[in-house]
Parts: C-alpha cells; structure tokens; sequence
C-alpha cells in the first residue's frame, strides 16, 4: 500500500498526494471516523519555499525558518545571552542560570504571539526587535529564579526526526521532520497506507490567541532545522530533537560551542536542563542535579526528573580550509555520525 504511494509520488510528484485515489482514501477515512475534511482541503494544500530568518552570534549568522515554526526563539534566546558573557564551565550555576532564563522569557513570548504569519500578522523584526531584546534580558537576576511568566496551555511536542547531510561539493541539507506524538494520530488510511500526523494539537483554544485553531491555519509547531555561517559560507548544519526543548537545545548547543568553545561531540554529550514552558520546573538530567542541583535550587528553581530523554542532537560541522567535514551524533538517540 504503501510503497504503491510513494511510487505515485515519485512518478506524479506532490498532486498526487493531494488529488486522485490517495486524497480521496485519506478524506474517505477521515470522515468515516468523524472528520470535516474535504478534497478541496487537499487541493488547496501546498508547500512552499520560504526564506530562511538569521541573527548573528558571537560572530556567527545563524539561520533558522520562520514561523510557524519556533526558530525566531531560538534567535531570540541567543540575543539574550549576547548581552552577557559566558565563559569557563558551560556547567557552571551561573551560565545555567542564564540559559534557563533566556529560555523562559523566549518561551513566554512564543507562547503568547507565535503563530501561521499569513493568518496572524505575526513580525520576526519585532521579536527580534534590539529593544524588545534587551528589556527581557534586564529581567534577568542572576541571585534568583524569575517570578512565574505567562503562557497558555500547550500539547506535549514528541517524535521528531532529524537528518543532515553534505556532499562533496559542499551542499548542505538539515532536514526535520514530524509525525508529533506516538505514530501521529494513530490512524492510517486504509488503501495508501499514510500514517497521519495530529499537528492540529498545536493549536490553541483560547478565543482571540493568535494560534487559536481555525480554518486554512497552520498550528504553531516546534520542529526546526538549524545552519550556521560563517563569512557567507554554511560552516555547520545542525538540530536537536525534542519537541518544545529544540529552541533551548539549539541555543544551548550553540552557546557551548562558541562561548565555551567545546567540539560538537562534547557540546552534546554533556547533560542538560530545561525550563517546561507554562510551569515553574526545571528538567535536569541526574548528572547535572549531582552537580549543580543545590545550588540552583537556593536561587529557587524547581526540579522535575525527566522521565525520558532530553532532545537528541545531530551536526555536521564544515572546515573549508582543511577541506574536512566532522559530524557528531547523541548518545540520547538512534543515529550514528557517518562518512563516505
């Protein structure tokens, strides 16, 4: 069944997804168990080529896609931190501390504005506003925790894949992608053999959000890809699985390669934290409670033990000088680094 689809696919390209037989079994089905789409849904469904949001850090330009995906939070914890310098131990309380906050504040501003721009109006230039950046970073209080922050209940964001790749001439790819939760849906229509995707629980249900669900919207979603450049020239295409933690784990990652000045491999290997957007916890891996736990907590965060890992992190790192290329892979999940 399956493999039927995809050779449609490949022959036929995207219309013959979203026209014809498999629409038609996919809408059949939907409707069957009480769904109101319909075959113009499908046939008014597209892709498109969007351009690419940036932000330099430490000298770098990062690159992220724009909404409704969460890579303007990502730009946005970065120019946080970029008011302040972190050095020696990226493990250190106070370099935590930072990233958590960062974090935080990022997140309650994704929670309260990012959405489907064709349907939202939502700016990048203003959550990325140099104005806008440097009063949130003013909030932060390296003695203790931030008082609660706004945010507005969410879905839980899981299983997510990522894959990079670079070919001799140099191309680069980072690619991510998302059935959201266990196998999506849990549906599958009965004649192409698709596994559906439930995206839709990234929407809202409070009246006049800006990611309130609502017809020809696209919810709010927490899959990004990532690149870096350095002098015009893509030095490192990168991601870090794990539903709401990639904007922290991107940021993270990033702050620990070039503040710290780790290689990928350690930048990912060391444990992590993450602030749970709409509550007060703080996930943190065991290593790092051993470590640092007592201490964050006398400034008033609050632990959570993760009960699964956090993220998954995969890079290729581009040298153009040595004409080299170095990849890294998590020990958090499935996937290898790997040459030719």
């Amino acid at each position: 069944m399956l493999a039927d689809t995809l050779e449609a696919i490949g022959k036929e390209g995207p219309r013959a997804f979203y026209a014809g037989p498999i629409a038609t079994d996919i809408v059949d089905y939907l409707r069957e168990r009480g769904g109101h789409h319909t075959l113009e849904d499908f046939a008014r469904a597209s892709g498109e080529y969007v351009t690419p949001i940036s932000a330099s850090y430490r000298g770098r330009t990062v690159y992220e896609c724009p909404p409704n995906g969460q890579g303007v939070i990502v730009l946005m914890i970065l120019g946080i931190l970029s008011r302040f310098t972190l050095w020696g131990d990226s493990l250190d309380a106070d370099n935590l501390h930072l990233i958590v906050e960062a974090s935080r504040l990022a997140y309650a501003a994704r929670d309260a504005w990012l959405a489907d721009p064709v349907t939202s109006g939502v700016k990048v230039n203003d959550l990325l506003a140099e104005t806008l950046l440097d009063q949130l970073a003013a909030r932060i209080d390296l003695s203790r925790a931030m008082p609660g922050l706004p945010s507005f209940g969410g879905a839980e964001h899981r299983d997510t894949v990522y894959i990079t790749v670079v070919d001799e001439q140099r191309n680069a790819v980072s690619f991510i992608n998302s059935l959201f939760f266990h196998y999506g849906s849990g549906l599958m229509s009965p004649r192409s053999g698709v596994l559906l995707q439930n995206r839709g629980e990234g929407f809202s249900l409070f009246e006049g959000h800006p990611n309130a669900i609502g017809p020809s919207k696209r919810p709010m979603h927490t899959i990004i890809p990532g690149m870096v450049a350095e002098n015009g020239r893509v030095t490192m295409a990168f991601g870090v699985m794990g539903g709401h933690y990639q904007a922290t784990g991107h940021a993270h990652f990033l702050s620990r390669l070039f503040d710290h000045r780790l290689d990928m491999q350690s930048a990912m290997d060391l444990p992590r934290l993450f602030p749970v957007p709409g509550t007060a916890s703080l996930e943190v891996e065991a290593l790092l409670q051993e470590r640092v736990g007592a201490e964050l907590q006398r400034r008033g965060f609050e632990f959570e033990t993760p009960t699964y890992a956090i993220g998954g992190a995969q890079a290729i790192r581009i040298d153009w000088d040595r004409g080299t290329l170095l990849g890294a892979s998590d020990h958090r999940k499935d996937g290898l680094a790997l040459g030719y």
